[in-house]
């Protein structure tokens, strides 16, 4: 092989491994997202017992958990804590007439085929997936949902395994 060869393989190599590496890594840590509003699950699930799917309520339906509107967040917060400066960005969103634009936390590859509800009716619980959400503070992705973690669950649940359940 001569050098040009084998440069041109060696700097295919690092190329190869690094955006492996990126890709495992955008994946598997947690991911921490500045939000428009500061929001805490722990004060919402943990101290008032407020159900995940109250708020998130197309977990039961839809491929996705669903962000509350605004207007759902306002059922309550109309009164309760209305002098606090992170619900009174929310009274603006809510004058305004203009919805929230969160930051994604949690997410999966798009050659992924995921849906919550099954999920949900199958019993399986938040936390499963997302961590002790209802202890954050701040919303993280706590641990990898990637295939490794999803087939071991599959497996240990003894439920289907098949490429197509997630892929199709």
């Amino acid at each position: 092989m001569t050098r040009k060869k084998l440069l041109l393989f060696l700097v295919a190599v690092v190329i190869i491994v690094g955006s492996g590496a990126f890709l495992l890594s955008a994946y598997s840590r947690p991911r921490v997202a500045q939000q428009p509003i500061r929001f805490s699950h722990k004060i919402h699930a943990e101290d008032f017992k407020i159900a995940c799917e109250y708020c998130h309520s197309y977990a039961r339906r839809a491929a996705v958990a669903g962000i509350p509107s605004v207007q759902r967040c306002m059922g309550c917060h109309k009164i309760t804590a209305a002098d606090k400066p992170e619900i009174q960005k929310l009274q603006n969103h809510w004058n305004q007439k203009q919805p929230i634009q969160w930051v994604k936390v949690t997410s999966m590859p798009d050659f992924v085929f995921f849906e919550h509800w099954p999920h949900i009716r199958a019993g399986v619980k938040c936390q499963t997936c997302h961590g002790s959400i209802e202890t954050m503070e701040e919303t993280l992705q706590v641990k990898p949902l990637n295939m490794s973690e999803c087939l071991a669950c599959h497996r240990k649940e003894k439920v289907s395994i098949d490429c197509v359940t997630c892929h199709r």
